[in-house]
């Protein structure tokens, strides 16, 4: 089946942003393609055409293949909600949490789902590209491995290596995967590609040839560092504030299992707007809107929230008149209880939310997965958005309004009486430049005559630039040679 897997030296390598990439570059040239991750790692997530859940990076990909997402693209998510746990999502469904041990032996069912999705892209599309876990070089991992050697050789397809050299080792990183891999896997890896390389490319050119001769593999492609490069990563945190100080300030609660900080992408692109992640085990940064984002585990972050002490700081920023919204699990946080009865996220069965909105959410195990649209109740402006989330919120005083009417005829959200504070379901709230213009209004901001950021129109664009970063770097011979079409 026409298939090519890119693999990595280590997380972070690349994979995601070259699968995007490479994707794009079929898809110009008229070529039917579909993206696919066998395993996801990953708290950042979409909402599928079918009405499941996937990783958001295969999200993007199938954005480049001018595509919706589908569940067959990402079959296996696992969304950790502890470093020994997490829940796993079987095409686009959730069958519960799990441990690493019982995930282990759980393998081989979802093993059957891998194959079953990507058989379906594969009869479908006139190109499948694959993007790997991490490092097939974790040999303790390898026994029952569907996400990266084992996946390709049971699929048999090529496979490219990428490593990223602004890392430093990137030779080492070449020659050391090779070395934990069988001879059969070995065989399979049919070409390197050098990411993120500053520089004077004749400078790297022996350590080119050496790589060459000492592994018999070509180098298809040394990339360039793209400055600015704005696709963003599978699943890190950005550390590094937009804008400067004394700009108007917008921090973000960083929480243990914070999911879907990408919602917040667009307003790191605001002129004139400082926006930053705080970072854990300090004080939160004054500012003037404050966001608690989503979380996998909301009562266990919630009991770090008030360890750090963010709670007594979160009431002082609200006494000094600063905005405070809650999204998603950030929103249940803001009410009054959180009930888990069934034991849904974690052993403890219901905890005392920050409230300051009057509100009860019971946690239940079907997950609410929802693309949505409709408008702000207060003056009509459109939004779209999705939801992913456990439990429903109920709203005990009439004082609080809710926030949006969707089409589907329910409401979503709510704001306070004195519009000092808003909580929402709803993710992806601040891609269209008016939804996003309307929140920062009520947030303080005062940015009129700066053009907003309208996310599909910079992710379209970064898609381009990266692609045709690949295609000039391509040695498209040996690319040719090494299982390109």
């Amino acid at each position: 089946m026409p298939t090519l897997m890119i693999q990595g030296c280590t997380s972070d390598a690349g994979k995601s942003t070259l699968t995007a990439a490479l994707c794009r570059l079929l898809q110009r040239r008229g070529i039917s393609v579909a993206p696919f991750k066998p395993q996801n790692m990953a708290l950042n997530s979409a909402v599928t055409q079918d009405g499941g859940e996937i990783g958001r990076a295969q999200a993007v990909q199938a954005f480049a293949c001018g595509l919706a997402p589908h569940t067959d693209m990402n079959p296996v998510l696992l969304k950790p909600s502890s470093d020994c746990r997490a829940q796993v999502i079987i095409q686009g469904k959730s069958i519960g949490n799990l441990d690493a041990v019982d995930y282990h032996d759980y393998k081989k069912t979802a093993k059957a789902a891998v194959f079953d999705s990507w058989h379906r892209l594969a009869s479908q599309y006139d190109w499948v590209l694959v993007e790997g876990a991490g490092s097939p070089a974790e040999v303790n991992l390898r026994a029952g491995d569907i996400a990266n050697m084992g996946f390709a050789e049971e699929a048999d397809c090529p496979v490219w290596l990428v490593a990223d050299i602004d890392r430093g080792g990137v030779f080492a990183h070449f020659v050391g995967t090779l070395a934990c891999l069988s001879e059969s896997e070995q065989a399979r890896i049919k070409g390197f590609i050098i990411n993120r390389f500053r520089g004077d490319i004749a400078l790297l050119q022996p350590g080119c040839d050496w790589l060459e001769s000492k592994t018999g593999k070509p180098v298809l492609a040394v990339v360039p560092y793209l400055h600015g490069l704005d696709i963003a990563a599978e699943d890190a945190v950005p550390r590094t504030a937009s804008g400067k100080e004394g700009d108007f300030s917008i921090v973000i609660a960083t929480l243990p299992h914070i999911s879907n900080h990408t919602d917040f992408d667009p307003l790191r692109r605001i002129t004139g707007v400082n926006c930053r992640f705080a970072n854990p085990n300090q004080p939160l940064p004054k500012c003037d809107l404050l966001i608690l984002p989503g979380s996998k585990n909301t009562q266990g972050d919630l009991v770090w929230l008030r360890e750090q002490g963010w709670d007594a700081q979160i009431a002082q920023h609200l006494r000094y008149g600063g905005k405070l919204l809650g999204v998603c699990g950030g929103y249940q946080m803001l009410g009054e209880t959180i009930i888990d009865s069934e034991c849904i996220e974690s052993q403890q069965l219901s905890s005392n939310g920050l409230a300051y909105i009057p509100m009860s959410t019971r946690l239940e195990p079907e997950k609410q997965l929802r693309n949505v649209v409709g408008q702000f109740i207060s003056n009509g402006t459109a939004v779209a958005g999705y939801e992913i989330h456990l439990g429903q919120s109920e709203i005990c005083s009439s004082e609080f309004t809710p926030l949006f009417q969707l089409s589907d005829g329910r409401s979503d959200g709510v704001i306070s009486p004195d519009g000092q504070i808003i909580g929402t379901y709803l993710h992806g709230l601040f891609d269209q430049p008016e939804a996003l213009a309307h929140l920062m209004q009520w947030a303080g901001w005062h940015g009129a005559g700066v053009d907003l950021p309208d996310a599909d129109v910079i992710l379209n664009r970064e898609i381009d630039r990266l692609s045709d970063a690949i295609d000039a770097a391509m040695d498209w011979r040996k690319a040719g040679e090494a299982g390109w079409l």
